[in-house]
Parts: structure tokens; C-alpha cells; sequence
């Protein structure tokens, strides 16, 4: 095995895309339409890269994919708007890390753009987000850019506080072993890299995540 940089990420994602409920990918389907467009949201509660600190910074990828990605045949195409507040070289690790070119789950999961993939680069942006403490709400807005919220989805036999979750996933966009816990959007807007999609009425979920380049899959 190759050696790869000394690196450990422990935070919050969710997603934000144009899939009904419930999403087709955390069951391992191909999406609807067979097309996805989507909001990924990560925030870094604690982390390094080597000797580079990565606390409580924040990215976002937009973009979209054709295809299931689990059959490792999707082709995905989309950028990356990364945390204003992040000085140069901590840009660069978190562009190191979730570019999937350093091992751990990244690495894995860029398999999934077996049929290609194409970036439109990386941009800076001002990220003002919430996850509340039990998943029952979570989104984020980066002004011009990116409006994504949810609630986590609620009914008439639902438990106080306690969102509907989803243990070993067949297709976990975080890895294996994760929660996933379910809602709903309520607002969904992207304008960047030249794409221009809206809906609020789609699929998110929220998932924690704790990698490292070690990690082994």
C-alpha cells in the first residue's frame, strides 16, 4: 500500500439534491431520471492535515451525476466552494483530502465516477450553516451561491426529538458503519461554475463522518 499523508476529519455532512424521498442512492439505486443534481455539504468539526490545523472549516461541492454510483460507472461533474475563512495551506489540504488523492474514504468514494469525472475547479465562499444538536434541522447558505435547508422528516407516529435513521446503508455517501437520519427540503437553490438548478421539495439526509488516510475499504 502506498503511504499517505498523516490526515483525520471528524464532522457533519448532508446532502441537498433533486431526488425524491427517500434517496435512491443511500439504498444503492441509480437515481431518479437516472440524474442527480446535488448540494454536498461538509463541516469539519476537528481535523488535521499533517501539522495543518482543519477545525471548524467548512466545504461544499455542487454539481451532478448521471448513473448509479455504486455500479462504479457514474459520470459526475461538478466544483468546489471552500471556506473563506481557511488560510492557503488549509485550502489546500481540504482540496487534498476530499479529492479523494490521499487515501481514506475519499479515495473510495471517488470510484464511484467510473465513467468520468469532470471539475470546474474550486472557488471561495462565506459559509453561514446550522445543524441543530438532533438532526431535525440542518442547511446552509453561501451568499449568491448556495441555498440548502431541511428538516428532518416527521409524522404523525413520530417519536419527540427523534428524527427517522438509518443504520448500514447499502450506499452511504460517508462509508460504512454511519447514521443516516432523513428529511426533506425545503429550499434548494445553486447559481456557480456555471450551473443554475432550484427545487424544494426534494431528498436530503444528514450522516456524520470520521476518516482517516488509513482508513482501508
Amino acid at each position: 500500500m502506498p503511504a499517505f499523508p498523516d490526515w483525520h476529519v471528524i464532522g457533519d455532512w448532508f446532502d441537498n439534491c433533486s431526488c425524491k424521498v427517500a434517496c435512491p442512492c443511500t439504498f444503492g439505486q441509480s437515481p431518479d431520471k437516472n440524474l442527480c443534481e446535488f448540494v454536498l455539504f461538509y463541516h469539519i468539526r476537528e481535523g488535521h492535515f499533517e501539522t495543518v490545523k482543519l477545525d471548524d472549516l467548512c466545504l461544499v461541492r455542487v454539481g451532478y451525476f448521471e448513473g448509479n454510483l455504486w455500479d462504479y460507472e457514474a459520470f459526475v461533474r461538478g466544483g468546489s466552494i471552500i471556506d473563506a475563512r481557511a488560510s492557503d495551506a488549509q485550502a489546500e489540504a481540504i482540496t487534498r483530502i476530499f479529492s479523494g488523492n490521499v487515501g481514506g474514504w475519499p479515495q473510495e468514494f471517488a470510484k464511484c465516477g467510473g465513467r468520468g469525472r469532470e471539475s470546474l475547479g474550486s472557488e471561495r465562499g462565506a459559509f453561514s450553516f446550522e445543524i441543530a444538536p438532533n438532526q431535525s434541522r440542518w442547511g446552509v447558505d453561501i451568499p449568491g451561491k448556495v441555498k440548502a435547508w431541511a428538516n428532518a422528516l416527521i409524522g404523525p407516529t413520530s417519536a419527540p426529538d427523534e428524527p427517522p435513521r438509518l443504520s448500514s446503508a447499502p450506499g452511504c455517501e460517508v462509508g460504512p458503519g454511519q447514521i443516516v437520519t432523513w428529511g426533506k427540503s425545503t429550499v434548494c437553490k445553486v447559481n456557480a461554475f456555471g450551473l443554475e438548478f432550484e427545487w424544494n421539495v426534494s431528498s436530503s439526509k444528514h450522516c456524520p463522518f470520521d476518516w482517516r488516510g488509513s482508513d482501508v475499504f
